[in-house]
């Protein structure tokens, strides 16, 4: 099947079964049809936005499924025009007619007031949307987004011919887990040098896009595009003071972890100097951990996880594997990273990884596989809108299911292999935080001095990686290498400042990580009962759903990272 053959979850009522969804005037056609049609009653406008909600969610899986296409073979020029033709032809054309209706909304709604509960979070999107529409920035947003799929498409080509073999840059990440530190330092130099290759091309589109930010921010009556985004994200719950407090919150409470973790590696180790090359291969010597060989294998193991987790998580699972919903191995061509996109009209899920049979990429499937559960549990809401919760709640979702899951790596490992699984995880949720710190820090500082240099960007990144690094790792003779590290973060050339709701989640997580210690079916039903909302409600409710707390202060950073540090020490012993 393909994705396209997918049931939608419920019959169309409004859109024609055979309308084409990537033709600018069939969708021309079918917005104004809302956008003159009467509504003189609380019926007929909550009629109105259920057909207004089934319209977007039909136009965005048309999307969903060709930027898919298009991840999934970056160098397909067939895929590649056709999500390229809806960028320049299709998005330009909706983004004014949805303004149009949410302005027609606005005024509906004074005149025959929804129940204020229910539209609360809806009516709130809607006036933020408006208040920031500006038609001026529609090609501007054209422009952002083919340098991003142009982004996709330089790193997506990049190789290596390493030991005889041509490899994808994923697939080079499994040398630097080898206990040979020559190979190693062989590996990271080897996509080091690829990576520089390109670096120019790279900074010329971050340049440009950071110049189209600029201009989209300036129209929209902004002084910087760090304030515009934040409103675009409706960041309601927060602002860029809560962020730098948390940068330094993070300075303080976890980077002094992440420094006593790499000088305890670099004891194990034997080392005088630790390496880049040296951070992700097992301290003590041994090989590295090998969670299977083929991926069918990982499929398996990870729906064997949430099998002892809860029946509904795995019929969830199951059901992603029947439809074919799963692309997760690595192979040439294929865009870097991973993702859950969400086939918004057959309200399911598409998971998408490079995986290349290291243990990292389970964590990745549990985590990509929480998205997953996220669009399974709120595919029952009615709205469209409110089947997309708020990124911070959404990494909730797939950080809780690493996490939980931990428990399950029997079916990879055995006994030793599993503490050493779970030593690197923990480990990697204090790097997470600080890498969030860094990234998020680094944004702020780039759109804050929009006039900046390349230069002063590779100044304030360097600076930004030592303030939040620990201190350990020796970059010595690397300063190209470690000047550049930041192209590899897709988010800041695609996603802007999208990278603090990891820290935030992160903490809601490790909340749940928490009761989950002590009552494992209590824990999973309040994951799931938060994520059965949706984005219905306000983040701050979204959290209490899940029976935790939406709270990135240090008062709450620091009792959490004393849990960590005490289980680390424990798996340690």
């Amino acid at each position: 099947m393909t994705l396209s053959q997918l049931t939608p979850y419920a019959p169309r009522t409004f859109v024609p079964a055979d309308a084409v969804l990537t033709n600018p005037s069939v969708i021309t056609a079918l917005y104004e049809k809302l956008l003159v049609r009467p509504v003189v009653s609380h019926a007929e406008l909550e009629a109105w936005i259920l057909d207004r909600s089934e319209l977007d969610a039909a136009l965005g899986q048309a999307g969903s499924i060709l930027y898919i296409a298009m991840t999934c073979a970056t160098d397909d020029p067939v895929r590649a025009k056709a999500y390229q033709d809806f960028v320049e032809q299709v998005e330009p054309v909706v983004k004014p007619l949805a303004h149009a209706l949410n302005e027609r909304f606005l005024v509906l709604n004074s005149r025959y007031p929804l129940d204020a509960a229910r539209y609360e979070v809806y009516v709130r999107s809607a006036r933020a949307e408006v208040e920031l529409f500006v038609e001026k920035n529609i090609p501007l947003e054209t422009e952002v987004s083919l340098l991003a799929q142009e982004y996709q498409s330089v790193c997506g080509a990049m190789t290596v011919e390493f030991d005889g073999k041509e490899r994808t840059l994923p697939e080079m990440g499994k040398f630097l887990q080898e206990t040979d530190r020559v190979l190693r330092a062989r590996a990271w130099r080897a996509v080091a040098v690829r990576r520089l290759r390109d670096k120019d091309k790279l900074e010329d589109i971050f340049d440009r896009m950071r110049g189209l930010r600029g201009r989209i921010a300036a129209n929209a009556g902004f002084g910087n595009f760090r304030d515009y985004q934040f409103k675009a994200y409706q960041r309601f719950d927060y602002t860029a003071e809560d962020c730098k407090a948390f940068h330094r919150s993070v300075r303080e409470l976890v980077v002094p972890l992440r420094r006593v973790i790499d000088q305890k590696r670099m004891q194990d180790m034997g080392l005088t100097s630790l390496r880049p090359w040296d951070t992700a291969v097992d301290p003590k010597g041994r090989l590295p951990l090998k969670p299977f060989d083929a991926v069918g294998r990982l499929v398996e193991g990870v729906g064997s996880i949430f099998e002892r987790l809860d029946p509904q998580l795995a019929l969830f699972y199951k059901d992603m594997k029947g439809l074919g919903l799963l692309d997760l191995e690595s192979r040439k061509g294929k865009a870097p990273g991973g993702y859950q996109n969400t086939l918004t009209e057959a309200r399911k899920p598409f998971i998408f990884m490079n995986a290349v049979g290291v243990d990292d990429d389970v964590r990745t499937l549990l985590h990509e596989s929480g998205h997953a559960f996220h669009a399974y549990l709120s595919a029952g809401e009615s709205l469209d809108d409110y089947r997309h919760a708020p990124m911070e709640f959404c990494e909730v979702a797939s950080m809780s299911m690493e996490l939980m899951g931990c428990g399950g790596m029997g079916f990879f490992y055995g006994d030793e292999d599993v503490r050493r699984s779970n030593v690197e995880h923990l480990e990697g949720v204090i790097s997470t935080l600080a890498w969030v710190a860094t990234v998020d820090a680094f944004q702020h500082w780039i759109y804050e001095n929009q006039g900046h240099t390349p230069l002063e960007r590779r100044e304030a990144w360097v600076r930004c990686l030592k303030e939040f690094g620990g201190g350990v790792v020796d970059w010595d003779g690397l300063g190209e290498e470690m000047s550049f590290l930041w192209h590899r973060q897709l988010h800041i050339f695609e996603v802007p400042f999208y990278y603090i709701e990891y820290g935030i989640a992160q903490l809601g997580a490790l909340q749940l990580w928490q009761k989950f210690g002590k009552d494992p079916v209590r824990a999973v039903a309040d994951y799931k009962k938060g994520l059965s909302l949706g984005g219905s409600r306000p983040l701050p409710e979204l959290f209490a759903g899940a029976g935790i707390r939406f709270d990135f202060s240090k008062e709450m950073l620091g009792p959490l990272m004393d849990e960590v540090y005490r289980e680390w020490q424990r798996l340690n012993l």
